[in-house]
């Protein structure tokens, strides 16, 4: 550093958990390397990270949030005027916690921040979750003195492939050295192969309803099902299995994602950003069923741990029953071959993108502290 004033590093990646969880990483990589650094969290007031940011012990600083319409609406004519106040509201933050550094993880806190800090003259480094970057991300990266990026080939403009910063709980797993303990908490035996299903915070109905109609075909098979349905959704039930089959447990939320990855051979999920990430670094091979809606980011989210043959991706419409009997039954009750998907899914996977990213915003937050 060029002057004894402690480094302080603004980090904005409010609205959904998809960039506040990175954005909490990387501040955690950060406090590790020095404990006096000033760091600084941006969101808005109808975001998570009201909840998540205090609750891991981060300074959390409010600004304007400013949503962009996907279709041109009347309230396209409204956002220059939101974006002037956000921008003015966030340039008169950084100067007050003399920024050094403005780290953006997208969203509507993001493009703000990018801007004022333009124009305050401190320096942008870009992190992007997604295979398919949107628009505040496109934006900073014009700015940016760093651009990092989770999935290899983001079409962003001079991307590093960092990967996906995550909580040591997951990044620094041994499954195998957890398993039993992992299997024990959740009521499952110790040597059966172990299927966990989820499909976000929420669940998805029709990740339910596929596993719902497999479950019988599933534990006469040997196999034991963790399954996480989603808090609104108690009315998916599943018989009880019959005396001596494999279990079947449901929960409503898994509060412990890295004893449901210890306890598991195999996932079938959704193929958010996060996820993916997660299954790769822990080494989960995964069957992802990308969201059918959207952008088609789910998909290409998948597709490079599918590639290196860590995992297999179905289309929504196709998970069915009788897809799970014919395809995820044989993969599990074929130990060399899981095996095999599980050495691919872990050679995809990063499990130091947080000290990476650190290294990044280090670098550029020093070369220029005022």
């Amino acid at each position: 550093m060029t002057d004894s004033r402690t480094l302080s590093v603004v980090l904005a990646g409010g609205g959904t958990g998809g960039h506040i969880e990175p954005m909490l990483a990387l501040a955690d990589a950060l406090r590790r390397r020095d404990p006096q650094l000033r760091i600084t969290c941006l969101g808005t007031a109808r975001g998570m990270e009201t909840r998540l940011v205090p609750a891991r012990g981060y300074d959390l600083r409010l600004i304007p949030p400013v949503p962009l319409p996907r279709k041109p609406t009347l309230d396209l004519l409204r956002v220059p005027g939101r974006v002037r106040r956000a921008v003015a509201e966030t340039r008169a933050l950084l100067e007050e916690l003399e920024a050094d550094v403005v780290v953006g993880f997208g969203g509507y806190v993001a493009l703000p921040a990018y801007l004022a800090a333009r124009r305050a003259g401190v320096p942008v480094v870009v992190h992007e979750q997604n295979a398919l970057p949107g628009l505040a991300n496109r934006v900073g990266a014009r700015l940016a003195a760093r651009v990092a990026v989770t999935v290899p080939g983001t079409p962003l403009h001079a991307g590093e492939h960092v990967g996906m910063p995550l909580r040591t709980a997951i990044s620094t797993l041994d499954r195998g050295a957890r398993r039993a303990e992992a299997r024990a908490a959740f009521g499952l035996d110790a040597d059966r192969p172990t299927l966990l299903v989820f499909g976000g915070s929420q669940g998805a109905a029709s990740l339910n309803r596929a596993l719902v109609g497999a479950a019988g075909a599933l534990t006469a098979a040997g196999i034991q099902v963790l399954h996480a349905r989603g808090p609104k959704n108690t009315d998916v039930t599943v018989p009880e299995p019959p005396a001596g089959s494999a279990p079947y447990v449901v929960v409503d939320y898994l509060e412990r994602m890295d004893l449901a990855y210890a306890a598991a051979d195999l996932a079938l999920c959704r193929s958010g950003a996060v996820t993916v990430a997660e299954l790769s670094a822990v080494g989960l091979p995964a069957v992802f069923v990308p969201l059918p809606i959207g952008n088609g980011e789910q998909r290409r989210n998948a597709l490079p741990v599918v590639e290196a043959g860590g995992g297999i991706l179905v289309e929504d419409v196709e998970l069915t029953p009788s897809w799970i009997e014919s395809t995820v039954v044989p993969l599990l009750t074929d130990p060399a071959t899981l095996a095999g998907y599980a050495r691919h899914a872990a050679a995809a996977g990063v499990p130091d993108a947080d000290d990476r990213l650190a290294d990044i915003v280090l670098s550029v937050g020093q070369g220029v502290q005022r």
